[in-house]
């Protein structure tokens, strides 16, 4: 356990040499086809020295490392595997497709000449990267074994939060779970001290900041899941009038200048990406006019910011009168769905029409899903914070979207909701745009809920299909 203690201080250094890795052996890829192709050849018709070469390298190094961070490509350890190898292959794709257009301006040649040896240089790179991943992944998995952690809940059971610890074997392994209505506050504490880390989960206040004081002081990693107040304290003002800080909430969504520079961003990026996607919608329609000759849209009430009741265009995917026994979410093998519909909601296509209802001004491009009115109040109904997410506008993408899943729990959409609006920035809405279209190739975003699960089930005694509500 002392070993782990001692290995975990040097994790962020461990994780930014293999940063530097990476980001040194593609940046030296491309200096090998920068050298001996572009530039020695004079491909590009200008000839570099020592200060412009540096420039043209350290360029392609910035971008791999911007990309990089936003995408998550370095987090070996952090995300699964799959998920770095995919980061990996956008941020390659996407820097060197803006390589090549640099170097075509630069070289003031018409795109698609000299084309070759940028795909070569691809091809290295998904090479690298994989081999890359491969060393990183063992080194990582050497140095920092999976942490065995103890589990200290309440009076909810636990079995649905410990089934999703365990996909993830690779970074937890709860080895004991205590729940505190059955022993008492100083055997826990004896239990704490055999573990290296703790997860403490749905506990009255009181109980919880005992164990997390424990825990600080003897050097033990304490992971906790919030509730919704401590979400709200993340975005607090410290004020520092008197000898007492003061921490003040606003409480009041965005501010009229960021809904000002929101709302700009909106329109500009709605125009563009329908200006992209309008030859891809016209297909989509012609597909879904063909099969069965319905319509091609589909109008439904949904919410938005202060709870106002708006009609959000999609493409059809379901078959006509698809709720006519009344409203409810696609489940896993919804037989509903048409063979057009799986593929547009596979790709998250069905959602395009959207872009309509932003520049309209009844959605934002990032915000909270927008839910239907019947279904927020059956969640309403247990979750009475739910309508906190209606302090900013509806999105077509958003933090809950990005990070949770199509079947993420309510109560969990409402927390990773509440965060993106309590942490609102400029620079969070282009990542997370950035990052949608990351999990346009993730299955897990898409898959519909468990068709054992209650649409309105937010906790559960026995784990099944609910929620571990904190």
């Amino acid at each position: 356990m002392c070993v782990m203690k001692k290995r975990e201080q040097y994790k962020r250094l461990v994780r930014f040499l293999l940063t530097f890795l990476n980001v040194a052996v593609l940046t030296g890829i491309y200096a090998y086809f920068w050298f001996t192709y572009y530039h020695e050849r004079q491909i590009i018709g200008v000839l570099y020295f020592r200060r412009g070469h540096w420039a043209i390298l350290f360029l392609y190094a910035v971008l791999i490392y911007f990309f990089g961070k936003v995408y998550g490509a370095m987090k070996v350890g952090y995300l699964r595997v799959l998920d770095v190898l995919l980061s990996q292959i956008l941020v390659v794709v996407i820097v060197n497709a803006i390589t090549y257009v640099q170097l075509a301006l630069i070289g003031r040649w018409s795109f698609g000449d000299h084309l070759m040896p940028i795909l070569w240089m691809t091809g290295f790179d998904f090479i690298a990267v994989c081999l890359w991943l491969v060393l990183s992944k063992a080194i990582y998995a050497a140095l920092f074994p999976a942490k065995e952690i103890l589990l200290i809940y309440g009076d909810r059971s636990p079995r649905s939060f410990i089934k999703k610890i365990a996909t993830r074997r690779d970074k937890y392994i709860i080895r004991e779970a205590v729940c505190i209505e059955e022993r008492s506050d100083e055997y826990i504490k004896e239990r704490i001290d055999h573990y290296s880390a703790v997860m403490i989960g749905d506990l009255p206040a009181q109980r919880r900041n005992d164990f997390l004081k424990y825990c600080f002081e003897r050097d033990v990693l304490c992971y906790s899941v919030p509730k919704i107040s401590d979400i709200m304290m993340m975005s607090s003002e410290t004020i520092n009038l008197f000898d007492t800080a003061l921490q003040l909430f606003r409480n009041r969504g965005l501010s009229a200048e960021q809904r000002l520079v929101k709302r700009a961003m909106d329109i500009v990026l709605s125009l563009l990406m329908l200006a992209v996607a309008s030859p891809f919608m016209l297909v989509i329609a012609l597909l879904i006019k063909g099969y069965d000759g319905g319509p091609v849209f589909y109008r439904q009430d949904r919410l938005t910011r202060g709870g106002e009741v708006f009609q959000i265009y999609k493409f059809r995917s379901m078959v006509v009168d698809s709720e006519s026994r009344g409203a409810r979410l696609y489940a896993r093998g919804d037989a509903r769905i048409t063979p057009v519909g799986h593929v547009i909601r596979n790709l998250h296509l069905d959602e395009l029409p959207q872009l309509i209802n932003i520049l309209k001004g009844d959605m934002s491009l990032v915000g909270p899903r927008p839910e239907r009115p019947e279904i927020a109040a059956e969640y309403r109904r247990e979750i009475p914070e739910f309508d906190y997410r209606l302090k900013v506008k509806a999105g077509l993408t958003g933090y809950a979207q990005v990070y949770g899943k199509y079947n993420t729990t309510p109560y969990d959409k409402l927390k990773l909701d509440l965060y993106y609006i309590e942490n609102y920035s400029v620079w969070m809405d282009l990542k997370l745009c950035m990052l949608t279209f990351k999990i346009l190739f993730q299955k897990e975003n898409t898959e519909g809920v468990d068709p054992s699960q209650k649409t309105a089930s937010v906790h559960s005694r026995d784990g099944g299909g609910g929620e571990w509500r904190t």
